[in-house]
């Protein structure tokens, strides 16, 4: 059975991108940044935070 964990919505605002993320520990958050590289390398960080379990 498969589980939504997480909802992300990619968006441009003239020069900026824009995530938004959606998770039910971690709740809405929104992050931008100039360069999408950089942008998918804070949400892969912060969602590997927020998904790993605690060993």
């Amino acid at each position: 059975m498969e589980e939504s964990i997480c909802r992300i919505e990619l968006e441009t605002d003239e020069a900026l991108f824009i995530a938004k993320v959606q998770t039910d520990m971690g709740g809405a958050r929104e992050y931008r940044s100039k360069r999408f590289d950089r942008l998918l390398s804070q949400l892969m960080t912060e969602l590997q935070a927020e998904f790993e379990p605690d060993f």
